[in-house]
């Protein structure tokens, strides 16, 4: 969405003699010219926008997906878990904890629907907080009724409809 980002991208991979990388402004669900693709990228797509592209990159068959998630509110406004109101009652707490069930939905979608997906450190803390890095490769494996039922009986838990799990219900069924 940044065109200053993405000239400057452009020019890093054009310094670097990679011919293949094509970067564009937009809107990710604005784009339709590609069936397929090998990888997909974010960097801080806030709130749902990293969502849109997981989702995107799942329907293209994205071999390979790399994402750093920005400003994770959606479960935010949702949870609502009794066991839980000890930490909830505190924003802060609330906002931090969201994030982090964010991305743990984030990658076991993922898992759900073929991917071997991970969550790690993208760079140090002293240089931001928000250095969680989702890596997901393509394997085709396929999920257990376990898998299912463990991310079915979290989300009730946390009494959460999360963006991507509609983004994907024809995959997740």
């Amino acid at each position: 969405m940044k065109k200053e980002v993405i000239e400057e991208c452009a020019q890093i991979a054009a310094d670097l003699q990679y011919d293949n990388l094509e970067f564009l402004v937009g809107d990710i669900n604005d784009y339709n010219d590609e069936s397929t693709v090998d990888m997909v990228v974010t960097l801080h797509a806030c709130d749902v926008a990293t969502d849109m592209a997981l989702s995107r990159a799942v329907k293209w068959g994205a071999s390979v997906i790399l994402s750093v998630p920005c400003c994770q509110h959606e479960l935010n406004n949702q949870i609502q878990s009794s066991p839980l109101d000890i930490m909830l009652q505190h924003g802060l707490i609330k906002e931090r904890f969201s994030a982090l069930a964010t991305d743990s939905i984030r990658a076991e979608i993922l898992n759900l629907v073929g991917y071997d997906a991970q969550l790690m450190e993208f760079i140090d803390m002293s240089h931001t907080p928000k250095n969680i890095l989702i890596r997901a490769y393509f394997t085709g494996k396929k999920a257990s009724d376990e898998q299912f039922a463990r991310y079915k009986a979290f989300t009730r838990f946390l009494n959460a409809t999360p963006f991507l799990e509609n983004e994907l219900k024809d995959r997740l069924s």
